[in-house]
């Protein structure tokens, strides 16, 4: 069982995000619950205040350290001792790529805070707050909304029960393997438009099976993702 808090300054976001996706499914199979969190529940003041203008000046304002602290402090006081741990993950540009191996260990944690910015970002104390910043690719959105949905999706699918298939369903994906991509697949019919589904895949060897999906895995990674390619595999 996983907890996920999300603090935001933009709740409505995730209406659609909880009610269709498969974190929704894995609520609904009591495997995680999921609580967005409205920053400006913690602001102080009838404006809700949760940024102000930066020291030293610059364009944009900065989100400030009350609102953040409270928040956070909340979200980790109701869930005093999760199975698991517990990550704060900060959403930044200047955090570390997230990878698969980070949603396998969210997946784990029993109490998952996501902390998505907005503005020109957070104020550098509330860094403190936070176990983990992530990025999601080297580029700015408006704000951490989206990517605080894309971990939370790539890691909830990741708790067993979610997804049907059990472990296997998860297994052999893309960056299962964090070296490798997934290899290519296919479904009827065998034949479609003259484009061939190939014939190691249809004659019931395992063996070879494997082995082809290894080496098409190998070749599909060296081509597309050169950056994930090397060492002796």
């Amino acid at each position: 069982m996983i907890h996920i808090d999300i603090i935001t300054v933009q709740p409505k976001m995730f209406g659609g995000f909880l009610g269709e996706s498969i974190v929704s499914r894995a609520v609904a199979k009591g495997l995680c619950s999921v609580s967005v969190v409205d920053l400006r529940d913690f602001a102080e003041g009838s404006y809700r205040k949760v940024d102000d203008a930066i020291y030293g000046g610059g364009p944009g304002m900065l989100m400030m350290c009350a609102p953040w602290f409270a928040a956070v402090e909340r979200c980790v006081a109701a869930v005093p001792d999760p199975s698991g741990g517990r990550r704060v993950v900060m959403t930044t540009p200047q955090g570390r790529r997230f990878a698969q191996k980070d949603a396998q260990e969210l997946s784990r944690a029993g109490h998952v805070v996501f902390m998505c910015g907005h503005y020109e970002g957070f104020d550098e104390r509330i860094r403190t707050l936070a176990t983990d910043e992530f990025s999601i690719g080297d580029f700015v959105m408006t704000g951490g909304e989206i990517a605080a949905a894309a971990m939370a999706d790539a890691a909830v699918r990741l708790v067993p029960g979610v997804l049907g298939g059990g472990a296997a369903a998860v297994a052999n994906e893309s960056f299962s393997d964090p070296n490798l991509l997934e290899p290519p697949q296919y479904t009827r019919p065998a034949d479609f438009r003259g484009m061939k589904v190939p014939e190691v895949l249809l004659g019931g060897d395992h063996a070879a099976v494997e082995a082809w999906r290894r080496g098409e895995s190998l070749k599909r990674t060296a081509e597309r993702r050169p950056d994930l390619a090397g060492g002796d595999r």
